[in-house]
């Protein structure tokens, strides 16, 4: 979320950053102008109010001890307009204050000077790209016809238990899922970040302090009895373990990782796009989060990034990193990357991970702030997350990519999780 304060003093720079999403802001930027400015008269009237009845207070205990009775009732008279005055004051300086908030968290985030203008994601520029395409003397077989063949994942029992989205892993499939999630943990531990187990249910205030709510209320799964969410990912309730928190600056980075299962309702999806591990309501994935130092975030994205690219050369894929344009970022967004594996069989690249800064729009919401030695004002920090890795596509593309004869091989990096070295 935009700070008013920024708002206030750099209008035109947001309308012109939003304007790389494609967005024209100045209506909503003026609108929030001119409430805030009501906004702050109303609050120099109840201090005014509040002060004249504090000294009118003083007043008559000091008439009472005069022996000023006349006066001190008069004075009883004008305290009790002046509540009322007051009261009036603050409720419309409430009222104003909620319609100024209203129409903040409608505002996506300001792109940073570096994303490129675009549409959608045919203007996505490709800043990366690693690993060797899989040769095959003949067609490459789908995954979804591979998990079939050697009955390791079964998407019509899913549908049975569930419905469309919700696989069953099973024998080797569950077990290569399992070793994947051991070894994102694994190799994220290993570049320094600390594992948490949170729950997969978040409440409202999570999901309204990571950006998911009011925006996305309608792809998150809710459980509408106890007003719960089931999470979309690990980043809400992992970012949200710093809600409301001061943290010291030399504690900085934080870097947190963990596994959860991710829960979408992906509205709207349908076609070639969903079948098998493509598109699903449920999934797996490791995600690293870190809360960082504003000068030094972009630099971390890097890092981040840097990551998740050792990651995929690990599992000996054909991978590609984009930069996101404008018209293709998420709303809480400042810069994004997604970084994509090639599908053998599907013939088409799959977005496996993103990588994004979200410079202090999540930190707004979460009052994540961070406090230096020298200046004890507290100060928004910055927040960034990515997927290391996101499994269903990953999986997928594992599977077409090392098909054989005999049948699919496991890339070396992870044999000694799966505790075998092919699917047969």
């Amino acid at each position: 979320m935009l700070t008013i304060k920024f708002i206030r003093e750099n209008p035109e720079e947001i309308i012109s950053r939003l304007k790389i999403r494609n967005m024209d802001a100045k209506p909503i930027i003026d609108e929030i102008i001119g409430l805030d400015e009501k906004r702050r008269t109303l609050q120099s009237k109840v201090n005014d109010v509040q002060a004249e009845l504090n000294n009118l207070s003083k007043q008559i205990g000091q008439l009472f001890k005069e022996g000023k009775k006349k006066d001190a009732d008069k004075a009883k008279e004008r305290t009790i307009l002046l509540k009322d005055e007051l009261k009036l004051a603050e409720t419309d300086h409430e009222e104003a204050e909620k319609k100024v908030l209203a129409l903040i968290i409608t505002l996506p985030n300001a792109p940073h000077a570096t994303v490129p203008n675009g549409k959608g994601a045919e203007d996505n520029p490709v800043v990366l790209t690693g690993g060797e395409m899989p040769k095959f003397d003949g067609e490459a077989i789908p995954h979804w016809d591979l998990a079939k063949k050697y009955d390791i994942i079964d998407f019509e029992l899913g549908n049975k238990l569930t419905g469309a989205g919700f696989p069953v892993y099973k024998g080797k499939g569950a077990r290569y899922q399992r070793a994947l999630i051991n070894f994102f943990l694994d190799k994220a531990r290993e570049s320094g970040y600390t594992e948490y187990l949170p729950p997969f249910m978040v409440n409202e205030d999570s999901g309204f302090g990571t950006g998911q709510l009011p925006d996305k209320e309608g792809q998150m799964y809710h459980c509408t009895v106890d007003n719960y969410y089931l999470v979309p990912t690990a980043e809400v309730p992992v970012t949200n373990i710093y809600r409301d928190v001061i943290v010291d600056a030399e504690e900085l980075p934080i870097k947190m990782t963990a596994y959860t299962p991710c829960f979408r309702r992906e509205a709207g999806s349908y076609g070639k796009d969903v079948r098998g591990l493509n598109r699903l309501h449920q999934f797996d994935k490791v995600e690293i989060v870190q809360i960082e130092h504003p000068d030094k975030s972009y630099d971390t994205l890097e890092t981040m990034v840097a990551h998740v690219v050792k990651l995929l050369n690990q599992l000996e894929l054909p991978f590609r990193v984009i930069k996101l344009c404008g018209g293709d970022m998420g709303f809480t967004s400042a810069l994004t990357y997604d970084l994509e594996v090639y599908s053998a069989a599907q013939q088409k690249w799959l977005e496996v991970s993103s990588v994004s800064n979200f410079e202090n729009f999540q930190a707004n919401r979460l009052k994540l702030r961070y406090r230096d030695k020298i200046d004890k004002t507290p100060k928004l920090a910055h927040t960034l997350n990515g997927s290391a890795l996101a499994l269903p596509r990953i999986l997928a593309a594992l599977l077409e990519n090392n098909q054989c004869s005999k049948g699919i091989t496991i890339p070396k990096a992870l044999v000694s999780y799966t505790g075998f070295d092919m699917i047969d």
